[in-house]
């Protein structure tokens, strides 16, 4: 598959708290994203896999990501598509729910850190959690990704 046609696909977890929506995003793990936050937290998601159907790749995802599992015969909210500036095009869906953000577990990667160090690091792949208002999230969100939190809103 090429670059530019990546597919990814997550979920959004929303809860309602003190009578206003909170999103559940979460915070790349590994060097890279470690002194970033603003900009730098998204919904959990991660690449389809080739074959397998965009929903069952966020629900798959969900849980690699978070350590929660979802129902798949829970019923969804789609919220179509966007697409990054490096091509990636990401299916969301979103569903109602709450959890413990501090008790999510992630997967983990490997990679070489420092680079051309020939030493191996794990790092998680998600290194926390946390809700967010909409105003919050507006700020602490990859903006390609906040459409989702838009759409979310004009549907409930």
């Amino acid at each position: 598959m090429a670059k530019s046609s990546k597919v990814s696909a997550g979920l959004l977890l929303y809860r309602r708290e003190n009578g206003e929506l909170e999103f559940l995003l979460v915070h790349l793990g590994g060097p890279f994203w470690a002194k970033k936050d603003d900009g730098a937290w998204f919904l959990p998601k991660g690449e389809v896999n080739p074959g397998e159907d965009e929903k069952a790749a966020a629900l798959r995802e969900f849980r690699e990501e978070t350590g929660l599992d979802v129902h798949p015969a829970l019923e969804l909210i789609s919220l179509g598509t966007v697409k990054h500036k490096s091509g990636k095009t990401v299916y969301a869906w979103a569903l109602e729910g709450d959890c413990d953000p501090g008790a999510m577990r992630s997967n983990t990667f490997e990679i070489e850190w420092p680079p051309k160090s020939g030493k191996k690091q794990t790092f998680p792949e998600i290194d926390r959690a946390a809700f967010f208002t909409i105003a919050a999230a507006e700020k602490k969100m990859h903006p390609t990704e906040f459409e989702f939190l838009s759409r979310l809103v004009g549907l409930l």
